[in-house]
């Protein structure tokens, strides 16, 4: 069965405080709802559109359960203390 990816890929840094709070809630939220945080936090090189901000991927046992996690209560409880404090691209999508 293909595995379940989440990608959040900034577009300008992150309110600090803001992105803190967001973290400390969004984490547990997506390991309990399955997810294994595989990169994140280092050196970007960006092509083509990409910018070279902070990118982040999450594996899920499946692309079902990569959209229940970010549909998750607590995931979007995380989602309310960030309130417009990142501008990202974030995408949820199977891969093998």
């Amino acid at each position: 069965m293909p595995k379940g990816y989440m990608i959040s890929a900034h577009r300008s840094p992150a309110d600090p405080d803001k992105s803190s709070a967001y973290r400390k809630l969004a984490k547990p939220a997506s390991e309990k709802n399955g997810g294994k945080y595989l990169a994140g936090g280092g050196r970007v090189v960006a092509k083509e559109n990409g910018v070279a901000e902070r990118t982040i991927l999450i594996e899920f046992e499946s692309f079902e359960a990569a959209v229940a996690a970010f549909d998750s209560d607590d995931y979007q409880a995380a989602l309310k203390v960030l309130d417009g404090g990142a501008n990202r691209d974030i995408r949820l999508f199977e891969g093998a």
